[in-house]
């Protein structure tokens, strides 16, 4: 054979493995879709466009329910931080993944946990900032660089793979997507990869970024309906220490300084950079001056306290959902997005005023309920709404099915992946909570179920009792309806759901305290 002939060979034969080559990796690729999960922190879905929002625009998230699903109807297990994130990654309640609390707890990762299992069936994966489940050594990611417990807004520390402490320079949402995508950039290729993007916002105190500042100072905003709650009927919120009129700090929360001395008490201020710090104070010393010109009093001091509340909030929510444009971006411009997987939620829901309150913990819909969108390309139709009950507790579940990976057999969640096909798939007519820290912001432990038109809560400990609302005639839960007679002929086949999951669920401390209470 000549010269020519042997280079056409040559070439043909480098075609060919570069066809199968291509083909193998669309074959891969179609099978084993990329995974982003993007976990903020007491993220309201009330403080979402998307969602209806009467009080800020979040055009990024608002993308990914457009170009995929929204779900009206996503709830949590244990609505406080570590204990979401311990659920979210076991795929099972927090008795038995072991992280009942942010106090006591201490994350085991020897247990079965999704990204292990992802890991087996050849993903790269990774953890990027918060994560906040205690001091023990991360498994099942590659990679990892996280805040230390809450993390700091302005100049954090991160801690990598071999307990490496390193400070950053910067806002810390910027940074987290920063390193992100420096880890995208450099991770393996020839891998499917799940990356969990964990976010300190909108976590208190409620930094802002810089340039975020004054974005809602000229905007003020209405007050929930039931914002001057008396909790009359509910003996558990009567003694809550988390309201807005005498819980939140004017100096803590609300960076009210009279002088530079108090402001560098503060942690978030302490580590600011000189430019940071005079950015910072001056924008909050023009509020501070106002308000004591002003000397409000009463109703008057409570609704500017909440006012101020929402515009640091939703301040600090800009940052996050912009930040959540630029990895959107980045997959756009890698060519990813068409087989990758998004998630965006938060670890729990929060009060925006609601009960005069803001925090979680509560078995009420603004704590208990959470923000969820999803987009799948070629698997979830855009533009769709789903209103099928749905847990943090179906996310490993849904991502090991998505990854067609192995799912162990103790995992206690549903894959919600069946509810975009049309064929048969299962569903839940009733949730089950947990709740059970007892001490920070005086919310009692407590235990329920939640139907479509009911909820039935079991409170003990710091205080003892039972609470029924009536979802559809009292969306606001401001009844309990528990103690009449209509009540108890509703509770009593409430408390047989509720025994019922219970034992499904393995809840022996929930079940000893249910028996004890059996009227």
């Amino acid at each position: 054979m000549n010269t020519t002939g042997r280079t056409v060979w040559a070439v043909l034969a480098m075609l060919v493995l570069m066809v199968a080559g291509h083909l193998r990796a669309a074959a891969q690729s179609t099978a084993r879709p990329n995974i982003v999960v993007i976990l903020s922190d007491d993220h309201a879905y009330q403080a979402i466009s998307a969602y209806g929002s009467r009080l800020t625009q979040t055009p990024h998230i608002d993308r990914i329910a457009r170009e995929g699903a929204l779900f009206n109807k996503a709830y949590v297990t244990n609505s406080i931080c570590g204990p979401s994130r311990a659920t979210i990654l076991s795929g099972r309640y927090s008795h038995k993944n072991g992280f009942k609390d942010n106090v006591q707890s201490d994350f085991n990762f020897n247990q079965h946990i999704f990204v292990k299992d992802l890991q087996q069936a050849g993903y790269q994966t990774a953890w990027i900032g918060k994560m906040h489940l205690g001091d023990s050594t991360p498994q099942g990611f590659d990679y990892y660089n996280l805040l230390p417990g809450q993390g700091h807004y302005y100049n954090p520390d991160f801690i990598g793979v071999g307990k490496v402490r390193k400070q950053y320079h910067g806002y810390v949402t910027n940074i987290i997507t920063d390193l992100s995508e420096q880890w995208l950039n450099g991770r393996d290729k020839d891998k499917p990869f799940c990356l969990v993007i964990g976010h300190k916002a909108t976590h208190r105190v409620w930094m802002p970024d810089l340039p975020d500042l004054g974005l809602f100072e000229n905007k003020t905003f209405p007050l929930p309906a039931n914002f001057y709650d008396n909790y009359a009927t509910r003996k558990a919120a009567m003694v809550q220490d988390m309201s807005i009129d005498k819980t939140m700090l004017m100096d803590y929360d609300l960076k009210m300084y009279d002088s530079v001395a108090v402001a560098d008490r503060q942690a978030a201020v302490k580590r600011m950079d000189a430019v940071q710090k005079k950015t910072v104070l001056d924008h909050y010393k023009k509020i501070y001056d106002d308000l004591k010109a002003r000397k409000l009093s009463g109703k008057e001091l409570v609704e500017w306290k909440y006012q101020r509340y929402l515009r640091d909030y939703l301040a600090t929510a800009a940052s996050l959902d912009r930040n959540i444009g630029r990895v959107l971006d980045y997959l756009d411009q890698h060519d990813l997005t068409k087989n990758t997987i998004v998630i965006y939620l938060s670890d729990q829901g929060f009060y925006m005023g609601e009960h005069g309150w803001f925090d979680k913990r509560f078995m009420y819909e603004e704590s208990f309920r959470t923000p969820m969108v999803m987009r799948y390309p070629g698997v979830i139709k855009p533009g769709s709404k789903v209103n099928d009950f749905v847990m943090n507790l179906d996310i490993a579940p849904t991502l090991l099915d998505a990854a067609k990976a192995n799912k162990p057999a103790d995992l206690q969640g549903l894959s919600f992946l069946p509810l975009f096909n049309k064929g048969h798939h299962a569903t839940r007519d009733a949730l089950y909570y947990h709740y059970y820290e007892n001490g920070e912001h005086a919310v009692s432990p407590h235990f329920g179920i939640k139907t479509k038109r009911y909820k039935l809560i079991r409170f003990y400990k710091r205080v003892e009792s039972w609470e029924l609302f009536d979802l559809e005639k009292d969306p606001h839960e401001l009844n309990n309806i528990y103690p009449t007679p209509k009540g108890k002929e509703v509770a009593a086949g409430l408390k047989k759901q509720l025994a019922a999951l219970i034992d499904q669920y393995e809840d022996t401390e929930a079940k000893v305290i249910f028996e004890q209470s059996i009227e």
